[in-house]
């Protein structure tokens, strides 16, 4: 790319008005001084695949993609990741000065960075990791858990078919049980992670008796809306160390922006007060 033109990026869905990543990625061209400049797009499954091979001609470098077009994309790409490929979706698109789109899923990533800077004391190999949800942010989830060593991971949703599903699709370390059941592997489990909807604003609240938590568990909720859920509420309660699903969003920002702007970006409180202002 020349000096003179300026990198474009953005994010893209339907709807997307609601996202954060637009005040997260301005947030971050203004305090590293970066030209550029990360923009919303909503755009429908059927003009998909057309915006995305005309975006590199208008100078754009990447983009965000979100629902519902994580899993569509890596038809699209050209290249895909090897992480990408085994979450079964993608969320980082970076496109090549050739207009080769690459594609990459830096969801378990942030979910990671997150947990390691909201429990540092968390350690993986402690025991097992119960995982709430059996969606697309459950797969990136799992992928983040076992690469970091969790010996188990017990995954229960409402519909018991999906979680049978991810558990074909990941092996022996994932045992699915029965949302009935879910309470029941909570009292032996080092790690909670809520991937499902519910607690989110709009959404049915979570109703699992969380009587087996310990002090020891660590609890975290994808959901950021509200910032601390119910979950996180009544966990805090007994004592468990809870961390929000902010920081999330935040940390898997950072390797498109890098790939983008040329510069990696650090998470900080200001970066948390900008998305939340």
């Amino acid at each position: 790319m020349s000096a003179s033109k300026i990198p474009l990026a953005g994010v893209i869905g339907s709807p997307i008005s609601h996202s954060k990543s637009p005040l997260l990625h301005r947030h971050w061209l203004e305090t590293y001084e970066l030209p550029g400049f990360y923009i919303p797009m909503d755009v429908s499954a059927a003009d998909l695949k057309d915006v995305l091979q005309t975006l590199p001609k208008a100078g754009f470098v990447g983009v965000n993609v979100t629902i519902p077009h994580k899993e569509f994309v890596l038809h699209v790409a050209d290249q895909v990741t090897d992480r990408a490929t085994l979450i079964g979706a993608a969320n980082t698109l970076t496109f090549g000065k050739d207009g080769k789109i690459h594609a990459d899923n830096t969801d378990g990533y942030g979910f990671l960075e997150n947990l390691k800077s909201g429990a540092p004391d968390w350690d993986p190999t402690a025991g097992p990791a119960t995982v709430l949800g059996a969606g697309g942010a459950a797969r990136a989830v799992i992928v983040a858990l076992l690469d970091a060593g969790v010996p188990e991971i017990i995954l229960s949703n409402r519909t018991r078919a999906r979680a049978d599903k991810l558990q074909s699709d990941f092996g022996n370390r994932v045992m699915a049980v029965d949302w009935v059941q879910a309470p029941n592997v909570l009292e032996g489990s080092a790690l909670v992670v809520n991937t499902s909807s519910l607690g989110m604003v709009g959404h049915e609240e979570m109703r699992l008796s969380l009587d087996g938590l310990t002090p020891d568990t660590v609890v975290t909720d994808l959901v950021y809306t509200p910032l601390k859920t119910r979950l996180l509420h009544e966990a805090e309660a007994k004592g468990c160390t809870v961390v929000d699903g902010l920081g999330m969003l935040l940390h898997q920002g950072v390797p498109g922006f890098e790939r983008w702007f040329g510069r990696r970006p650090e998470v900080t409180d200001a970066t948390r007060q900008a998305v939340l202002a």
